[in-house]
C-alpha cells in the first residue's frame, strides 16, 4: 500500500490543470484561517510594534541655552542642537510655544539622530524660548532652551 500513493501522485503533478488548481483551495483555507485565528497579524506588523516598545523615545542630548550679546549676535547665527533616539522619531521646533516653519530665517537640519535648528541672522526679536518637540507614534517629548540676546547698556 505504501508504494501506491507516489505512483498515483506523479501524473497529478504533471497535469498542469490540476497543478494550478490544487494550491488555490489550500490558499483559500489559509486566508480564511488568518483573520479568525485571533492575534495573527500580517507578517510585517509585529517587528514594527516590537521596535516601538523596545526603543524608548528620548533626548540623548538636550538643548542648551544660547547667550549672545547684541553686538556679536546681530547678523550672526545661532544653532540649537539635540541628539535624539530613535532616529525614526520626528522633530519639530517651536518658539515661545508656537510652531516655527522653515524659512530663510530658520533652517531645520536632520541628520540621523542629530537635529538642529539654525537661526540665521539673529536679531533681538529672535530671543525667546525655543522648544524641540520629539514625536514617535503617540509618544511625545520636549526639550527647551533659551536664546538670550543681551543688549549693551
Amino acid at each position: 500500500s505504501e508504494a501506491k500513493p507516489p505512483k498515483e501522485e506523479t501524473p497529478k503533478g504533471i497535469s498542469p490543470v490540476k497543478a494550478k488548481k490544487t494550491p488555490s483551495p489550500a490558499d483559500a483555507e489559509r486566508r480564511k484561517l488568518r483573520p479568525g485565528s485571533g492575534g495573527e497579524k500580517p507578517p510585517e506588523e509585529p517587528p514594527f510594534t516590537y521596535q516601538l516598545k523596545a526603543v524608548p523615545l528620548k533626548f540623548v542630548k538636550e538643548m542648551k541655552d544660547i547667550v549672545l550679546t547684541e553686538a556679536e549676535s546681530v547678523g550672526s547665527s545661532a544653532i540649537f542642537e539635540v541628539l535624539i533616539s530613535p532616529s525614526t522619531a520626528i522633530t519639530s521646533w517651536m518658539k515661545d510655544g508656537s510652531n516655527i516653519r522653515e524659512s530663510p530665517k530658520h533652517k531645520f537640519i536632520a541628520d540621523g539622530k542629530d537635529r538642529k535648528l539654525h537661526i540665521i541672522d539673529v536679531q533681538l526679536s529672535d530671543a525667546g524660548e525655543y522648544t524641540c518637540v520629539l514625536r514617535l507614534g503617540n509618544k511625545e517629548k520636549t526639550s527647551t532652551a533659551k536664546l538670550i540676546v543681551e543688549g549693551i547698556h
